[in-house]
């Protein structure tokens, strides 16, 4: 379809809300800095952009990001935009084919010439034994120079990727495939402890929109405040404005809006609404609608693990 056919889709989609729903452009299809896909990229901001709306929008990439982009992105006038270069530093072309140099130096350029539009790190994948040595830590550290704000996260090590590395004889890191990201305890406190003691320019955080808030200076539209302990290393600035924005939904109205999307609301407490029956596209139209988080009865997120996989952290009987 044509790029404004594919506006006109999202747009018109029911669980679209305008000036709320975050969008990420191309993100589980290809990069959206190569040559023949930049143009459609630019095209679509601009289109959803000459629409008033002021939307965040999340261009993920690992490519090349030129001075002439940077004047495109800062063209743009209503969208909060966030380029978000993602450099994970593994030199293992079998498991990471693009050179993350490419990353680095896209970092440097986009952040020099960025005025409307902000930066963020995407320091990711970071998995034990491949990229997390002093060294990799030390150019993590050196990269969060060049961003308004840095996300450190681990792999999802879905099945498909656990088939890719069996399949060409690669050591596998994990057990299991899980279904969310791994990121053990040990090495997000060893990453922390290192952080702690070298200059970083930009703030850590555990959560893609926590940086992205920060990086625009508003509170988190996707209400991480109630998971109180992934606040423990945000800017003071911004835990006060999730803060300020963070409010219980009404029970009433979040059991009828549960209701209405086919599932049901099983309690509110002061970590997350919790529902039945609705799945994850469903959960994120009532999340950005209350700036609350929406969890899954059946796949509930553990205090201290931040929404990750098991892997990695310890047992309740062990931490007892």
């Amino acid at each position: 379809m044509s790029d404004a056919e594919a506006v006109e889709l999202l747009t018109e989609h029911r669980y679209f809300r305008p000036h709320v729903t975050p969008i990420q452009l191309l993100n589980r299809a290809t990069d959206p800095m190569l040559p023949k896909v930049k143009p459609h990229t630019f095209q679509v901001l601009k289109l959803l952009d000459e629409r008033g709306l002021t939307n965040h929008v999340l261009v993920i990439t690992r490519w090349r990001v030129e001075p002439e982009d940077c004047g495109v992105l800062n063209s743009i006038t209503n969208l909060k935009v966030t380029v978000l270069l993602t450099h994970s530093g593994i030199d293992d072309p079998r498991i990471e084919p693009v050179d993350s140099a490419i990353a680095a130096h896209s970092l440097q350029t986009a952040f020099e010439h960025a005025s409307r539009y902000r930066v963020v790190l995407y320091w990711r994948p970071i998995v034990p034994g491949l990229n997390d040595s002093m060294t990799h830590l030390r150019q993590g550290f050196e990269l969060s120079h060049y961003a308004h704000a840095t996300v450190f996260t681990g792999l999802f090590f879905k099945d498909q990727i656990r088939d890719y590395y069996r399949a060409h004889g690669l050591p596998e890191p994990y057990s299991e495939g899980v279904r969310r990201k791994v990121f053990p305890e040990a090495l997000e406190q060893r990453i922390l402890k290192a952080a702690k003691a070298t200059r970083t320019e930009s703030p850590l955080f555990r959560k893609t929109s926590c940086a992205v808030a920060y990086a625009h200076a508003l509170a988190d539209y996707n209400g991480h405040y109630g998971i109180r302990e992934l606040c423990d290393i945000c800017p003071s600035a911004q835990v006060r404005r999730c803060a300020q924005a963070w409010h219980r939904p009404e029970e009433r109205q979040a059991a009828d809006l549960a209701d209405e999307l086919g599932g049901r609301l099983i309690e509110i407490n002061d970590r997350a609404v919790v529902v039945a029956g609705l799945d994850e596209q469903r959960r994120y139209y009532m999340q950005h609608g209350h700036g609350y988080q929406v969890h899954d009865i059946d796949n509930p997120h553990h205090p201290q693990r931040h929404g990750r996989a098991d892997l990695g952290w310890p047992s309740k009987r062990e931490t007892q």
